[in-house]
């Protein structure tokens, strides 16, 4: 199959925010407001801060202010990978928080049925399916390391099935697929813009005020709250919870720790039953190759295949543009590689083809802090994983502004932050090596080089 010829047609737009059930915008703020919770941002680490908030004190006046309109960002792009892990995967928390993983793995559980109770509590139609999620290993070597993995996630109390080669393709039917890791119910699917959607309703119903087209340009003390400046009024508010992930932060000493890695998808035309037919996928579960450039892959609801990832896309200056939300040459290597994977379904072509910046930390995991004397707070870096996680950085956001201790503020997570990146031109640099040196690993057995090695060794890191 020629990727331009399964190109021809696609429509270079997220699927998720072309769906007809898009709501309207709401009017933008025009004056000046008061309330007890500024809330800025409205992707899903606003509005969950906005609704937990509510459902912890409905008396507290809350507002929520977005620059575009709610979900239009990574909200509305992503995968629908919705994962219990507030570490970026058991592996990568083990690595930084060996004394806390079992707490963070059992609080992520707990975060991930929390969101399926909302979803079901606010009868939220976003195509729910607690389907979890296959690891697979597509080169000999990755078999061993996902039968060691399994084995130390059980050590841990962790469920998750090992499948053969066998297993793994009688699951999903890949001539690639050389074993697979189950994990069977930390991961949902989810339709990802209807699940900001559904927040934006449920928040509006619990009398958050909300306005779109309304980005918070400037934050100063003023008195003994904050007022946010927007383009055409202000916000004074008590308090200030910050979930504007990539696009930059209002406390500009957080903007080093974060880089804009562009991420990029594609998604097939709706499969016939003779194609679901070829390659199984019954159970529908996530996918996810283990290479360190790899690649995501999951069905929805209409039966369409979303392929993503493999070229992470990082631009001089961590730049944030919306001409950077297309990649024609990513598009055309995605869907050889898509066709590598499912030789059988040559001849489907690619309905929508889009892009967007993950808000990437050295520690692929979010981190939380505060700001003017304590009453602005933030949780920034999910790195790709925010779909469940932003509800968790929702709660540690709303404790840090109450002063509560908690169990998530008493988290070394919490408390910690990543290493920052360095300025321009050796953040650019060193990213660039970091990409070649990982796509060298890949075609070396996951042999890391001196350079890899370097950045393990400072707790920095770089990939898909």
């Amino acid at each position: 199959m020629d990727p331009a010829h399964s190109l021809a047609d696609v429509q270079y737009t997220s699927f998720w925010l072309a769906d007809p059930a898009r709501p309207e915008a709401l009017p933008a703020l025009v004056g000046d407001v008061s309330c007890d919770l500024l809330v800025v941002g409205g992707g899903y680490s606003g509005l969950w801060t906005a609704l937990i908030a509510k459902e912890r004190d409905p008396s507290l006046d809350v507002v929520l202010v977005e620059g575009k309109e709610v979900g239009w960002a990574a909200s509305g792009r992503n995968g629908g990978f919705c994962a219990a892990s507030l570490t970026h995967g058991f592996l990568n928390g083990l690595e930084r928080w060996p004394s806390e993983i079992d707490t963070l793995e059992r609080l992520g559980r707990e975060n991930l049925q929390a969101i399926e109770d909302t979803v079901k509590r606010y009868t939220i139609d976003c195509d729910w399916e607690r389907s979890g999620e296959l690891d697979v290993a597509t080169e000999p070597y990755q078999v061993d390391e996902l039968r060691e993995g399994a084995e130390l996630m059980a050590a841990h109390g962790l469920e998750v099935d090992f499948l053969d080669t066998e297993a793994i393709r009688a699951e999903v039917d890949s001539p690639t697929f050389l074993a697979g890791l189950w994990d069977k119910d930390g991961v949902a699917m989810v339709h990802p813009a209807k699940l900001a959607w559904g927040l934006k309703r449920a928040c509006l119903e619990q009398g958050v005020r909300i306005f779109e087209h309304t980005p918070a340009t400037q934050l100063a003390e003023t008195g003994a709250g904050m007022a946010a400046r927007t383009p055409y009024g202000r916000v004074l508010a008590k308090h200030v919870a910050l979930g504007t992930n990539i696009f930059p932060n209002l406390v500009k000493r957080v903007r080093p720790f974060l880089a804009p890695v562009y991420d990029f998808a594609l998604m097939t035309e709706p499969l016939t039953e003779q194609q679901l037919e070829s390659i199984g996928w019954k159970n529908r579960q996530g996918l996810g190759d283990c290479a360190n450039q790899f690649h995501y892959f999951r069905i929805s609801a209409d039966n369409r295949i979303l392929w993503g990832g493999y070229d992470a896309i990082y631009h001089y200056g961590g730049q944030v543009r919306e001409e950077y939300d297309h990649r024609p040459e990513t598009y055309e290597k995605l869907a050889g590689h898509f066709f590598t994977a499912f030789p059988q379904l040559e001849g489907i072509g690619f309905s929508h083809a889009w892009g967007g910046a993950i808000d990437t930390c050295s520690r692929f995991s979010a981190f939380f802090g505060t700001a003017h004397k304590g009453k602005v707070s933030y949780a920034l870096g999910y790195t790709g994983l925010g779909v469940g996680a932003t509800r968790f950085g929702a709660e540690v956001m709303l404790d840090l502004l109450t002063g509560r201790q908690t169990e998530r503020t008493e988290l070394e997570m919490v408390r910690s932050k990543p290493i920052p990146f360095p300025p321009e031109p050796v953040k650019w640099v060193g990213i660039g090596i970091t990409k070649w040196s990982l796509d060298r690993a890949d075609r070396n057995e996951g042999k890391r080089n001196i350079w890899l090695k370097a950045m393990d060794s400072l707790g920095l890191g770089f990939d898909s």
